[in-house]
């Protein structure tokens, strides 16, 4: 894209694309997004992680954009720190998948993020602070309440071979895919992904795909690359989003998001 051809929407993964690998955000890339939104250029986070790990994130970007949370199926506001609006799986449907998940792999453990709280049963394994509301069950009761996000943790099973079985084995229950972990497969509502909230987005903007740039380094950012007039690749990505990018651009430890930002702005 020529440096006097402005995208109009700017669209980035958190983990491994915009952050570094130490979960900082550099002041370039700091800059390069605030230099966009000054051009008149939207920009989207695009993120697995839900509202409530997006606070920090927001704080040092000012506040600025709209975040797709929890793989797209909540839209949540920086500047005024509220949900836009979300998709949820149905219990009936959520309760079916965790049977036909525990049948496959007995050994699943599972985990659920609703619109205000994170529910987790009894044996997953805790390595990161959880929220004082946090709802401890089995996951029968934890999809009481539909869940954005329905995760399912299968220890010493390889990833990818569980993501094509899972997506098989619950289909049309569920849209299942995988943004990092060796062992976690993430699940939201059937056709809710991050390039379908983008293109709802875009959409309500009055934006097409054609104009938009987006970045991206795991299996659940395909989808929007693919979305993308221009679909970018950070050169740490999973070699799935590497063969699925239009071109592969800087590490996010070296900052790649914000080198090509500042190819496009012209700087």
């Amino acid at each position: 894209m020529a440096s006097d051809d402005l995208p109009l929407l700017v669209a980035s993964d958190l983990d491994g694309t915009l952050l570094r690998t130490d979960k900082t955000i550099s002041d370039r890339t700091v800059a390069a997004i605030a230099a966009c939104e000054a051009d008149g250029v939207t920009f989207v986070l695009a993120t697995g992680r839900p509202p409530r790990w997006i606070g920090d994130i927001s704080d040092r970007l000012g506040h600025r954009g709209v975040a797709l949370c929890a793989n797209g199926a909540v839209i949540y506001d920086l500047d005024q720190d509220r949900v836009l609006a979300h998709h949820t799986i149905a219990t009936d449907a959520a309760r079916e998948v965790v049977a036909r998940i525990r049948s496959r792999w007995p050994d699943a453990v599972f985990a659920v993020e609703t619109i205000d709280h994170l529910g987790l049963e009894p044996s997953w394994p805790v390595t990161f602070p959880v929220p004082d509301n946090t709802v401890r069950a089995d996951a029968h009761e934890l999809v009481a309440v539909p869940p954005v996000k329905l995760l399912a943790r299968l220890e010493g099973h390889p990833v990818e071979a569980a993501l094509a079985a899972a997506t098989v084995e619950v289909s049309g229950l569920a849209e299942v895919t995988w943004s990092g972990g060796s062992h976690l497969l993430e699940m939201s509502a059937p056709g809710i992904t991050k390039d379908f909230a983008l293109a709802e987005l875009a959409l309500r903007l009055g934006i097409d795909a054609a104009t938009a740039v987006a970045f991206g380094d795991m299996p659940n950012d395909i989808g929007m690359l693919r979305w993308a007039g221009h679909g970018l690749a950070v050169a740490n990505a999973h070699e799935l989003v590497l063969a699925a990018a239009d071109r592969v651009v800087g590490s996010n430890d070296d900052d790649g998001v914000a080198v090509e930002l500042e190819r496009i702005l012209g700087w």
